[in-house]
């Protein structure tokens, strides 16, 4: 396998789309507390309090530590993906088992410029990998690099 310090980091866009999700999050979490507070009365910053305190982590080391923990490398007739902060994974493709490959992009992710690679194989567990957080153009040259290889691989 290789070393975790040859893997390449996502685009850098993927961070500030990040933050833009969890402000989502925590705009409702903190309307939801505010509703708490408005219903308890006398209990003023018990719920209200502690929800901005989660809703600031969320904004500011969360995105981060997503951004960091994940990574990929394109080599060897391969795609190797790790990703996951509490619970690591690290997943390898070999191009042989690949049937086709999708790129997605959600509302976030085009006004971003990113794209999710997503490469499904033959097999039943684990069919597919999803690589997010990869510009646009990067994830369809990708895809154009990985159709090439299988391409030479069957003739």
């Amino acid at each position: 396998m290789d070393d975790p310090d040859h893997l390449t980091p996502l685009d850098p866009a993927y961070r500030s789309m990040l933050r833009v999700q969890f402000a989502i999050l925590a705009f409702v979490l903190l309307a939801a507390a505010t509703v708490a507070e408005i219903a308890i009365p006398g209990w003023t910053g018990a719920v209200w309090l502690p929800v901005l305190l989660l809703a600031t982590w969320l904004l500011i080391r969360l995105p981060m530590r997503r951004y960091a923990a994940r990574g990929y490398s394109l080599a060897g007739e391969r795609l190797r993906v790790v990703r996951g902060i509490l619970f690591r994974s690290d997943t390898v493709v070999p191009f042989g088992r690949v049937q086709h490959i999708d790129v997605n992009q959600g509302p976030l992710e085009r006004a971003f410029r990113l794209a999710t690679l997503t490469v499904h194989t033959a097999g039943s567990h684990n069919a597919s990998v999803s690589l997010p957080g990869l510009a646009h153009r990067d994830a369809l040259a990708m895809r154009e690099d990985i159709r090439a290889a299988i391409r030479r691989n069957t003739q």
